[in-house]
């Protein structure tokens, strides 16, 4: 089995689990992965995602013997797709899930190399947990083999165009600090540790009413080139409504005396 999945109450945890290719991802691996987050984002009693590569490496890109197999003008997607907004039909990743727009989040608990069409997999991911010794990098950048899976999209808006353009073009090794203090990932724990730091995450965000998390969520993505004014009418349209879901409740709680003094545990 290629791709795993495990389930700790509103947490799923998915795995790719290829180690003895450094979890580089084949066709095979690829639906297993689309075919894991889509389970999770339907399903109501999961709320957070944790995307981890087993056996010390998250993911060391596109398979290049499969790549290596195919002729020119051979579409290695051919009749692979999924459906975007009900009824577009957007082809898939050659990584899988790294054109799907899910509703919940995932946190990428990245060990290991996270490169060439793996880094782009950790882009894709709302946060990303590094391990100390982990690291992202273009490495396809010495076999000719281009960024399509998000890549040259998700990094200058995480980090500005010129970084960006430095990374992707050099196609260097960028060590797990580096990563943190240029904006491609939120956190740095212990060699071994980036899986239950992720998890432990995932379980907080966990906790909170979910359709205003979602919502925020959200709009954090639909104001992406859009005017201050226009952002500013999206988010109060996107998120409004749950105000009277959610936000009238809390409120009544936080009135009744939870979460006074900085006490959050019971909320």
């Amino acid at each position: 089995m290629v791709v795993r999945v495990e389930k700790d109450g509103p947490v799923t945890t998915i795995i790719n689990d290829r180690p003895e290719a450094r979890n580089a991802v084949d066709p095979e691996t690829g639906d297993a992965l689309v075919a894991a987050f889509l389970e999770f984002d339907n399903d109501p009693n999961a709320n957070v995602a944790v995307f981890w590569g087993a056996g010390g490496a998250f993911c060391s890109g596109w398979d290049l013997k499969f790549v290596g197999s195919l002729k020119p003008g051979e579409d290695p997607l051919a009749n692979l797709h999924f459906p975007k907004n009900g009824n577009d039909p957007t082809p898939r990743g050659p990584l899988g899930p790294s054109r799907l727009d899910l509703s919940k989040p995932v946190i990428g608990a990245v060990a290991g190399p996270a490169v060439a069409g793996g880094m782009e997999l950790a882009l894709w991911c709302d946060i990303r947990v590094m391990e100390e010794d982990a690291y992202i990098g273009v490495y396809c950048r010495r076999w000719g083999v281009p960024l399509i899976d998000g890549g040259t999209v998700r990094l200058p808006r995480l980090v500005g165009r010129g970084r960006a353009m430095e990374i992707i073009l050099t196609g260097r090794q960028v060590m797990a600090e580096e990563c943190l203090a240029i904006g491609v990932c939120e956190k740095v724990v212990p060699t071994g540790q980036s899986r239950e730091a992720a998890e432990a995450m995932a379980h907080e965000i966990a906790r909170f009413p979910q359709e205003c998390m979602r919502a925020d969520r959200r709009s954090v993505y639909l104001q992406n080139g859009l005017s201050v004014y226009d952002a500013l009418k999206s988010e109060w349209q996107n998120s409004i409504h749950t105000v009277d879901a959610e936000g009238i409740a809390g409120a009544t709680r936080f009135a009744n005396g939870k979460g006074r003094h900085g006490d959050y545990e019971d909320i």
